[in-house]
């Protein structure tokens, strides 16, 4: 969090639908990617799409920190938080992979997308599925491309079966 804060450096462009939209991105983008998320955090299902659950205990802490600051605005007659680094995030337990991704979600976020637009773009099935509150899995994203299965996915399949089969028996 501390990091993309610091990274959006226009907090008009970086309130808190569109944080939580970079780190779930960032985290399923990753998963789907690598295998593992960035983070360890946990999703919840919110009015606006998934939430980190530990966001709001986060946030309090890099404030209680100085690392960062929190503005809370009003936006076309709607209420906004806006966040600003107030120093420089320590980045050294993150992969250069790790940061490349979350830039790029940054930047689709933020400069691609208002928040109203990056939501709808979140409420995906797996979105849709679950209930407000409820936990929603980041291995979920791999299911929420299904597509149909071809003679060509059998055939591969059937041969990495067979592959496995022959590593055993030596």
């Amino acid at each position: 969090m501390h990091y993309i804060c610091w990274k959006c450096q226009d907090p008009t462009k970086l309130g808190a639908t569109k944080l939580n939209k970079v780190l779930w991105l960032s985290d399923a983008h990753a998963f789907m990617v690598v295998g593992q998320p960035i983070t360890e955090a946990k999703y919840v299902k919110q009015q606006f799409g998934p939430v980190p659950g530990a966001i709001l205990p986060t946030l309090r802490e890099l404030q209680r920190e100085a690392k960062i600051a929190v503005r809370d605005v009003e936006y076309f007659g709607r209420p906004k938080r806006e966040f600003f680094a107030l120093q420089r995030p320590d980045i050294s337990m993150f992969t250069a992979d790790d940061i490349s991704l979350v830039d790029a979600a940054i930047d689709f976020v933020c400069e691609n997308h208002t928040a109203a637009s990056i939501s709808e773009a979140t409420h995906t099935e797996i979105w849709k599925l679950a209930e407000i509150g409820e936990e929603m899995p980041l291995r979920a994203v791999l299911a929420a491309n299904l597509a149909e299965i071809t003679d060509a996915d059998v055939r591969w399949a059937e041969q990495q079966r067979g592959r496995k089969r022959q590593q055993s028996t030596k």
